[in-house]
């Protein structure tokens, strides 16, 4: 069985979606399958610096990279890419697409049908509540002209979470949904990642550190995060960490947000950050909050959880069920007072906290391996086939 992966971009700029397709493409190379991503150079504002059209070895995974047109990388346009499809696609028994609303996708799923070339589709939340209501009228343009067709001569739809599947039922798409979760690596231990930390970033040993890590952008949403631990700067000590990157007027929003409940003395905003630095932040800290409207999985769990940090989510986050049935953290509404009152739990409880982030660390090891997630994968592509 030979297996091609397609997705719009593999840049670190855009979080767990290229993070996850590294993870999960090693772990089916590592069960025996052959397994191979056609992507573009998109890289935000810039582009990767890669061979084109060539099989090159990305992060350890054998890539094709195809050139998106000058100024459209941000919906990764790449005439090169469709060409590329279209000569090569029969060379393998099937197609994993992963996104909806992109071009790599639309016109991987387009020439598939054509060529009849089985193929499955991991939507990436873009089919739940929340982001169908965002432009809602191109959405539905889209599905109009040719989304539903495209979906629905799919095998199957990948959904990483019972939730992200619940919600696109509205749809009343016709593959049948199968449910696989992402997973996660074990990151190298730093020694006294803690310490490092707060000596780095000028951080007392006797202030929590709260974590946010992902983009800055109003679907994360800050806007009620900021205002709960507002309410809850003049009675507790914490420091407030923000690592992520995001267009202008969202990075201004938040600083007006910081000013507002004045938070800036109490916040460090590192943008960016991958690596060993993001390694530091993930063990050095004492908790991880993300406050969605809506994450189809949320990659970045994973990683707090393996790292031992106790989690508060919001139910809008696919995961926020697992970590309330599995006590690994708490899930508040997505409503200041909710979440202030929840950090207050954390922030009081500091054992307890600590309890929850090793069972957190855990329940990832024992269920979020990718090991675990290629085989069922693999299962799936089998009865697909046959």
């Amino acid at each position: 069985m030979k297996v091609l992966h397609i997705i719009p971009s593999v840049s670190p700029i855009h979080g767990g979606p290229s993070l996850a397709i590294i993870g999960m493409v090693k772990s089916l190379i590592n069960q025996g399958l052959s397994v191979e991503v056609v992507t573009t150079n998109d890289n935000g504002k810039n582009l990767l610096d890669v061979p084109i059209r060539q099989n090159f070895f990305y992060k350890e995974v054998p890539f094709y990279f195809c050139n998106c047109l000058p100024y459209w990388q941000q919906y990764a346009l790449s005439n090169d890419l469709a060409q590329w499809l279209w000569e090569n696609i029969r060379n393998y028994d099937l197609l994993h697409i992963h996104s909806i609303f992109s071009y790599s996708s639309t016109v991987a799923m387009a020439i598939a049908r054509y060529q009849k070339i089985p193929y499955l589709v991991r939507p990436l939340g873009q089919l739940c509540k929340w982001p169908l209501q965002q432009n809602s009228l191109v959405k539905k343009i889209y599905f109009d002209l040719i989304g539903y067709k495209n979906i629905n001569n799919a095998r199957a739809i990948h959904f990483t979470a019972y939730q992200e599947e619940q919600e696109a039922q509205v749809l009343n798409l016709q593959p049948k949904p199968v449910i696989i979760p992402l997973g996660v690596d074990s990151p190298p231990a730093i020694p006294n990642a803690s310490i490092r930390l707060r000596n780095l970033l000028k951080i007392s040993n006797d202030e929590p550190i709260i974590l946010f890590l992902s983009r800055i952008h109003p679907k994360k949403g800050l806007d009620y995060l900021i205002p709960a631990l507002g309410k809850l700067s003049s009675s507790y000590l914490f420091h407030f960490i923000i690592a992520g990157d995001g267009k202008e007027e969202d990075k201004q929003h938040l600083n007006q947000l910081l000013e507002e409940y004045r938070l800036t003395d109490k916040t460090h905003l590192l943008g960016f950050v991958e690596g060993e630095q993001k390694n530091l932040l993930l063990q050095g800290s004492d908790m991880f909050a993300l406050t969605s409207h809506s994450e189809n999985f949320g990659v970045v769990v994973l990683e707090a959880m393996v790292a031992g940090l106790p989690v508060l989510l919001t139910p809008g986050v696919a995961l926020a069920s697992m970590v309330k049935e599995n006590q690994l953290g708490y899930v508040p509404y997505l409503d200041s007072d909710s979440i202030a009152l929840n950090l207050e739990k954390l922030l009081q409880n500091p054992e307890q906290t600590k309890e929850m982030g090793e069972r957190g660390k855990t329940f990832v090891k024992n269920h979020y391996t990718w090991d675990q997630i290629a085989k069922q994968l693999i299962t799936t592509y089998e009865n697909i086939l046959n």
